[in-house]
């Protein structure tokens, strides 16, 4: 059982991460919807839907194009580029062009502070 703790904590990239960080406050997320955050190197997608906060890859998969300009359809984010939707919960790209799914992150809520794992 130890192992397979330790084994949970790897990220989707393979790298070893257990830190949580602040990246923005639910207040501005709130009225905002979609923020884009950037921390080196990534550069991050929140976005609040029915209550729940969400972290993303900012950037499409199928084109450099900034997702936080983009557009919310239900639980996904419409690309502002092709209209390619990602679902916000798996990353998964719902459209073509975009093919490859986003990364997507473990967010905490602390009091008005949004928590990123990266």
């Amino acid at each position: 059982m130890h192992h397979s703790f330790h084994a949970t904590r790897f990220s989707s990239t393979g790298t070893m991460s257990t830190q949580f960080i602040k990246l923005a406050a639910l207040s501005e997320l709130k009225i905002s919807k979609l923020l884009r955050v950037d921390h080196e190197p990534y550069s991050l997608l929140l976005a609040y839907v029915d209550g729940n906060v969400y972290a993303v890859d900012n950037t499409c998969t199928h084109e450099d194009a900034s997702l936080a300009k983009g557009s919310l359809h239900g639980d996904c984010v419409k690309c502002p580029l092709h209209g390619s939707r990602f679902n916000l919960k798996t990353g998964e790209a719902l459209d073509e062009p975009a093919e490859e799914k986003l990364n997507t992150y473990p967010v905490k809520i602390d009091g008005n502070d949004i928590l990123v794992q990266l």
